[in-house]
């Protein structure tokens, strides 16, 4: 059974998951399940069965069943060694998961759905704004100053660290923020943009793309 992949086209979390499988060559099939206002599909009976935290991505492969995007990455660096994603020797090692981490525990989670949307209900306030510009750049600075450079963000083979940063660029572009003050951070992604895997990753590439 090939591996499955629960996603949603503008999901980030998605996003850094097929990254990862593209550059490790490895074939999944896509289940899509949309996030979108009114549809809501993450919260239906039916996909709750399979993921009782009603998020994308989530990840089934044979036996393996799990959610939660840096743990899907862990196990297929773990599973699928053959092209590795994370460097082989410290310190380079831990930088990268450290870098993976600030994207994933300090950015991203304070920008999603979910928060924008309580936000909005419960403050009746725009997140869109100055909330979301201020966590990105928050985040970006100290990202900007981490990377080695050249070409991608941690030498010159794309790592976990570059298939984090492609998403949260996407989604910031999106939103407008301005990302002109990160032109280490704005070179590694044009480098990653240029690589097929990215490039069949994208957003607007997905099945489910609205």
């Amino acid at each position: 059974m090939p591996i499955r992949l629960y996603s949603y086209w503008r999901s980030s979390s998605a996003y850094r998951v097929r990254i990862a499988l593209n550059l490790k060559g490895l074939d999944y099939e896509m289940i899509p399940v949309s996030l979108a206002p009114g549809v809501s599909e993450q919260r239906r009976d039916e996909y709750r069965s399979v993921n009782p935290q009603m998020l994308v991505p989530f990840l089934e492969d044979g036996e393996v069943k799990m959610g939660q995007s840096m743990a899907i990455l862990e196990y297929l660096e773990e599973t699928y060694p053959e092209t590795p994603l994370l460097p082989k020797d410290e310190p380079a090692r831990s930088r990268v998961r450290a870098f993976c981490n600030m994207i994933a525990c300090d950015i991203q989670p304070l920008n999603n759905l979910r928060v924008t949307d309580y936000i909005k209900v419960e403050f009746d306030a725009d997140p869109m704004g100055d909330w979301y510009s201020h966590w990105i750049h928050e985040g970006f600075r100290a990202a900007e100053a981490l990377t080695s450079g050249g070409p991608y963000a941690f030498g010159d083979a794309p790592t976990l660290a570059d298939a984090m940063l492609v998403p949260q660029v996407y989604n910031a572009r999106r939103f407008n923020v301005s990302l002109d003050e990160f032109p280490t951070l704005m070179a590694t992604v044009d480098a990653c943009n240029e690589l097929e895997a990215f490039k069949k990753a994208a957003p607007e590439q997905q099945s489910d793309a609205a």
